[in-house]
């Protein structure tokens, strides 16, 4: 990316985020928070899938999240070659800097290299529309994965971190609301990546539908 439009990037993020904390600190009061379904809830059972471990967030991890609802599990299934891990954080507000941690900037953190980038659509069952999500390929040692996840709030899949950001800004003004969840699924590659992206998005397809009752509309 050219070096003007990497600070004209910067600028825009920058003037997001400036607008974002004087929202927050000076309409903050009593917010909208809804409901949601408990994540601990969610079906064990999801079409051929099934889970195989339910994971539990380290307390170190739980505390850098600060999330008010996760959920971190494996799931299998005899029509994919490969096992599937589904990782849903649920923040009920975002005014207190409680906000999802980008996988772009986790993963590195803990290791991984991104080897390609790119966003894809996804078909969702009932949609006209599919939805646009971020799928990474990382690689670590020996290790390669292939990695999908968005945020979704509101009934709302978004792939970019910075129209995220700017969304949330907009519905805090709408709707007094600043709820979102960060959704990730990850893949290993064993023998291709698109044999893995195939296993993901087929999972994705297969528990899209349930995860929007767990999430408010």
């Amino acid at each position: 990316m050219p070096e003007f439009l990497k600070g004209r990037a910067a600028g825009i993020l920058t003037l997001v985020l400036v607008v974002q904390a004087v929202l927050f600190y000076t309409l903050s009061h009593g917010e909208a928070i809804p409901l949601a379904r408990p994540l601990s809830e969610f079906p064990r059972e999801l079409g051929a899938w099934h889970m195989t471990q339910e994971e539990t967030v380290a307390p170190d991890i739980r505390e850098v999240l600060r999330a008010d609802d996760y959920l971190s599990r494996n799931y299998s299934s005899a029509l994919s070659p490969v096992p599937a891990n589904l990782f849903v954080v649920f923040f009920k507000s975002q005014r207190t800097g409680q906000t999802p941690h980008s996988p772009r900037n986790c993963l590195p953190g803990a290791g991984w290299i991104y080897a390609s980038y790119n966003i894809v659509p996804v078909s969702i069952s009932g949609q006209a529309e599919p939805i646009e999500v971020n799928r990474y390929v990382v690689t670590r040692g020996d290790a390669k994965d292939l990695v999908m996840y968005w945020y979704q709030s509101h009934g709302r899949v978004v792939a970019s971190e910075y129209k995220a950001k700017i969304f949330v800004v907009a519905d805090a003004l709408r709707y007094n609301r600043t709820d979102t969840a960060l959704v990730r699924v990850v893949v290993p590659i064993t023998t291709s990546e698109d044999a893995a992206s195939a296993a993901a998005v087929q999972f994705v397809q297969t528990f899209f539908g349930q995860l929007r009752d767990y999430l408010p509309s």
